[in-house]
């Protein structure tokens, strides 16, 4: 399994525990706004960084994606 794919699952795992969604809710929020494009387009620079730091960067990228609709 390519490594960007495995980082994908473990930021929707660690955002869904975080958020105390389901696997379901998670990835609806996620496809909704975009989330996994972000990941795999910043992915050079998000797997570098702790899951605190990568949690809270989608909680801004989804923040900001509302505001644009």
């Amino acid at each position: 399994m390519p490594e960007i794919v495995k980082f994908k699952a473990f930021c929707l795992e660690q955002y869904k525990f975080e958020h105390n969604l389901c696997g379901k809710e998670t990835i609806n929020l996620f496809m909704i706004y975009g989330v996994l494009d972000y990941i795999s387009e910043y992915y050079d620079v998000l797997h570098s960084f702790g899951n605190q730091y990568i949690i809270q960067d989608i909680d801004l990228f989804i923040d900001a994606r509302k505001h644009e609709q």
